[in-house]
């Protein structure tokens, strides 16, 4: 099963802020309560794209999820997408824009499951797998709005 989830946030800041803190996931623990752990693993081009970065998360339920993400496609100020290989596998998208006074970021994970529990159980509880990751990403909004508000 393949999971299409999208994920909106607004804050109210220049989308050059948002941007410089999303843009450096292996800064992510600092703010979103949900990453363990990223190490980069490659460095990519001069721009970003190629990158490799190795994340582990805690979800909202007793378990831990990790994975590699390789940076696809970056356009600076506007879009970051990636490439999922581990215990989840799929496509990330984040996407920025500017709105008024404010940045609106977008999310959106198409994902499958590696885990051989998770995709038994998944017909049973797919709806559990959703309100974890919508929880998993509420976290990071409140860690993201404390840390624009820090800054």
């Amino acid at each position: 099963m393949q999971f299409d989830l999208v994920t909106d946030w607004t804050f109210d800041q220049p989308i050059e802020r948002v941007w410089k803190l999303l843009h450096d996931p292996r800064g992510w623990p600092r703010w979103w309560p949900a990453v363990l752990r990223v190490e980069q693993v490659e460095h990519g081009d001069e721009t970003g794209v190629g990158a490799v970065n190795h994340f582990e998360w805690q979800t909202a339920l007793p378990y831990r999820l990790a994975f590699e993400m390789r940076v696809t496609r970056l356009e600076p100020m506007a879009l970051i997408e990636g490439r999922a290989v581990g215990d989840l596998d799929g496509r990330g998208l984040w996407t920025l824009r500017e709105a008024a006074d404010a940045t609106h970021v977008r999310y959106q994970w198409t994902v499958g499951l590696r885990k051989r529990w998770m995709r038994w159980l998944v017909p049973l509880l797919a709806p559990v797998f959703i309100w974890n990751h919508n929880r998993v990403m509420e976290q990071g909004r409140r860690g993201l709005e404390r840390a624009l508000a820090e800054a």
